[in-house]
């Protein structure tokens, strides 16, 4: 697939001050839909498909409350939202970005990426190609030589994958460091790690949440295909709702990472979101089996978390709620209301927010099945607080220090480290503050990465050019944005916020300068690495 979004990257690259706010238009374009309360240009006579473009509605029109959404916008501020959507009836009610995310970004979807692969599998099912979810998982792998291999393992099935069920040692807390998936990402075969793994448990006795699970699920898709999941999806379900940009890595073998790693922008996650709501039919034809769609939403695992909390076929359901979702890091989040006709999104980078206080606050938004009178106050309320947070605002700004001058230009070179940086040069003086970094390359025939860009000294981000990274080295489509602003915290301490677009939290990088010597540490990986000045 084209990167057919680039045009749009490169044209908000040209103005730090005016990109966002362009990009932003179709949120604004929202904002302006709410506060008149117009009308829809088009009147639906059946279900609505979203397959080139979302039509938007004021609140009221679809039996919303614009204040109880304002609110909604406020949450996300408070738990570091990069965006917010609300679709009722099948109309983008509210949506929002929040600076410096803008509209048109691919997001780093994370787990999310596991409700993807369920639905392929779902499509794989409906296709006749897996003749039960029951099937036996190491009936599709050559189990000759794996490891641990024992009557437990023989057992595992697909279903057991698609619950967390399967059994198999994994070790990936809800918050943190996931061990076994570093293990994964090291070895040459990550299906072949998965599958020597120890046995925990018998298959189906345990929840035990796993990306080597949804892993295993993606090279089954696989073998079952021909295709990989990302070449399958393309064909079975991207085309059919109107999805284009699409950004998915692979392990070594070419099989597309099950557990995460999927990136798109924040409106075709809701596509995705609205083909459950819709149970699985698009324009008439149906995607999904409808007995999918009723264990997705019906879902029984047990995971011994949160009151009401159930999971299944690669799905989290609050059942006292009445709803099912896909959660990812950070609140990367689908959530589905089927009684009340809703899906809100939500992409993110800071926070995990109480996913039970979310669905409170759509289904408190909700006023009626019909449309209500129009309300102006609360039109212009809700468009005012989307404008508002898709408008940066300065963080305090420190001193200058007189190392500013001494530091700037120097190239600073550092010996193999753990957070693999290899120099880094500053320039803190002048009209244009810069950063060049480059990145020792995992494999060492290659040369490695460098890191450059501008930085705001005024409190704002300032954005970096467009460029293309890649996943472990592996992967070389995905279009990134940093945007990164310093401060001094000190005479010899500068502080850089670094933040790749849709791509997760920020970094901070904190400089101190002692002499001819520097001392990097990333903030939250409490590793450092000194280097000494190259000229």
């Amino acid at each position: 697939m084209k990167v057919s979004a680039q045009e749009v990257w490169l044209n908000n690259s040209r103005s730090d001050k005016w990109g966002f706010l362009a990009a932003g238009l179709g949120s604004l374009m929202v904002a302006v839909s709410i506060c008149s309360g117009a009308a829809p240009t088009q009147e639906a006579t059946g279900p609505i498909w979203p397959t080139k473009e979302w039509q938007t509605s004021s609140p009221e029109e679809q039996g919303m409350d614009s204040k109880e959404l304002a609110k909604l916008v406020d949450f996300g501020t408070m738990h570091g939202f990069d965006s917010l959507m609300v679709v009722r009836h099948g109309k983008m009610v509210a949506e929002a970005y929040y600076a410096p995310s803008s509209a048109g970004i691919p997001h780093a979807v994370r787990s999310v990426t596991k409700a993807v692969i369920s639905t392929l599998m779902a499509i794989v099912s409906k296709d006749g190609l897996l003749d039960s979810p029951s099937h036996r998982v190491l009936d599709f792998f050559d189990h000759r030589n794996i490891a641990n291999l024992d009557d437990r393992k023989e057992a595992i099935t697909v279903q057991n994958l698609l619950d967390m069920t399967s059994g198999m040692a994994w070790i990936q807390p809800p918050y943190g460091t996931a061990p076994s998936v570093i293990e994964m990402e090291r070895s040459p075969d990550w299906v072949r790690f998965i599958l020597d793994r120890p046995m925990s448990s018998a298959p189906g006795d345990s929840f035990n949440y796993s990306d080597g699970n949804a892993q295993l699920v993606s090279a089954i898709i696989t073998k079952l295909t021909g295709m990989s999941a990302l070449e399958y999806a393309k064909v079975k379900l991207f085309a059919p709702l109107g999805i284009n940009e699409v950004f998915w890595p692979h392990d070594p073998q070419g099989i597309s990472m099950g557990g995460y790693g999927l990136n798109l922008q924040p409106r075709d996650v809701a596509k995705i979101g609205y083909l459950y709501l819709r149970k699985g039919v698009w324009e008439g034809q149906e995607l999904l089996p409808p007995a999918w769609i009723d264990k997705v939403s019906h879902a029984t695992v047990d995971v011994h978390g949160e009151s009401g909390l159930r999971y299944s076929n690669l799905f989290w359901a609050l059942l006292d709620k009445h709803v099912y979702m896909a959660v990812g890091a950070y609140r990367q989040v689908i959530m589905v209301f089927p009684d009340l006709d809703i899906v809100a999104v939500t992409t993110g980078r800071a926070d995990n927010y109480p996913l039970s206080e979310f669905a409170d606050s759509i289904s408190r938004s909700v006023k009626s099945d019909m449309s209500l009178p129009p309300d102006a106050a609360g039109a212009k309320l809700l468009a005012n607080k989307i404008l508002d947070v898709s408008t940066e605002k300065p963080t305090e700004v420190g001193l200058t220090s007189r190392m500013a001058t001494i530091i700037s230009g120097k190239v600073y070179r550092f010996p193999p480290n753990e957070i693999n940086l290899k120099s880094v040069s500053l320039i803190l003086t002048g009209s244009q503050p810069s950063y060049d970094m480059e990145i020792y390359a995992r494999d060492a025939t290659k040369s490695g990465r460098r890191l450059t860009g501008p930085i705001g000294l005024d409190g704002l981000y300032r954005k970096g050019e467009l460029t293309y990274h890649g996943f472990n080295d592996r992967f070389e489509e995905l279009p990134r944005v940093s945007v990164v602003k310093g401060t001094w915290e000190d005479d010899h301490t500068f502080v850089i916020d670094r933040l790749i677009l849709g791509q997760g939290p920020a970094e901070q990088w904190t400089f101190t300068f002692d002499g001819e010597k520097l001392n990097v540490v990333v903030d939250g990986r409490e590793i450092s690495a000194d280097g000494k000045t190259g000229g």
